[in-house]
């Protein structure tokens, strides 16, 4: 044996030494150990799109690394309780993992008065997967050019102006009534079955505006039968540098409407076991593949540490709350 690894032996033995004191050993074998068979990441979004597209990377990836067979499993519908379902019934060893938007864990504590699940007991969420922000979109014929425009006839108008999405309570509608609060204007919500219709529906002028982003109104945008009025972001895209932001386009001051996924794991796992995951899940969100993914579908890194994301979820919450209470939305 020579003497490095003699060394290196050495300050094995010590490192473990000081671990099984601290009571550490066993989580360390645990993490090391992990995972011990097929691993499933279930997800309340259906086959193709943006977020299905992501944990099918994030799975694949994982898959090479675990050595394990990695799946995604799609359990659309319901308002995500389908999914939720699945994985609360699922195991509880790390073998579950779950995919959650903003929706899940901000928004709907505050539109249901009793959920089927809790947030804060049954399920530790771990890390956000991307995030992404969303436009101001018009028909290319729309007589609206710029924020100020929607604000202004909102204003001369009340009640009369609309705006559209998919269901009460998604990012679009609650950034809409954000909007509303925000200038202090009233308009009418009205909502679509899909989000193809909706835009189709911006498009011909049926709807005088709505919220989307580069997936789900990118392709009528590129068609040219949608004009980007705004970008709801801190500061303008880098895909769309010609789009103004909210308040450059006339809008509020520091307006934004953002639209996150989120990785969640069973609570009471291992914490060396936890750390694993989360670890390899930053790992697979890395590379010229991922980029090339989030770039299509305008979504944005978003790295932070555990305690950053518990507080951004928190203060999220805050706001959806507020704007939930002042509009008196309910889904009871």
């Amino acid at each position: 044996m020579s003497l490095l690894s003699s060394s290196f032996s050495r300050r094995a033995v010590l490192a473990l030494g000081v671990a099984a004191a601290a009571g550490l050993a066993p989580q360390i074998a645990a993490a090391q150990q992990f995972p011990t068979k097929p691993v499933r990441i279930i997800t309340p979004f259906p086959v193709g799109g943006g977020p299905d597209g992501v944990a099918r990377i994030v799975a694949e990836k994982l898959g090479r690394a675990w050595n394990q067979p990695v799946v995604v499993e799609n359990r659309p519908g319901g308002n995500g309780f389908i999914a939720i379902d699945a994985f609360k019934r699922g195991a509880k060893d790390g073998h579950d993992l779950l995919v959650l938007d903003n929706v899940h864990l901000a928004a709907y504590p505050s539109l249901f008065k009793k959920l089927p699940y809790d947030p804060a007991k049954d399920f530790d969420t771990l890390l956000p997967l991307f995030k992404t922000h969303f436009f101001f979109t018009v028909g290319t014929g729309s007589k609206y050019k710029t924020v100020a425009d929607i604000v202004a006839d909102a204003k001369a108008r009340p009640g009369k102006l609309n705006y559209g999405s998919w269901s009460v309570g998604n990012p679009v509608h609650l950034g809409s009534e954000l909007f509303e609060s925000a200038t202090g204007t009233q308009m009418e919500h009205v909502i679509f079955k899909e989000t193809t219709q909706l835009y189709t529906s911006v498009a011909t002028g049926e709807i005088d505006f709505a919220l989307g982003s580069a997936a789900t109104a990118g392709p009528l945008y590129r068609a040219g039968k949608l004009r980007l009025l705004a970008f709801a972001g801190p500061k303008r895209s880098a895909e769309f540098p010609d789009v103004p932001t909210v308040a450059e386009a006339g809008g509020p001051k520091d307006f934004a409407v953002t639209g996150w996924n989120a990785i969640a794991v069973p609570p009471g796992l291992p914490a060396a076991v936890t750390d694993k995951i989360k670890r390899d899940i930053e790992q697979t969100l890395t590379g010229p593949d991922v980029a090339e993914k989030f770039k299509t579908f305008g979504y944005e890194p978003f790295p932070t540490t555990r305690p950053q994301f518990a507080q951004f979820v928190k203060d999220e919450s805050q706001r959806f709350g507020d704007v939930i209470k002042k509009a008196n939305v309910s889904l009871d």
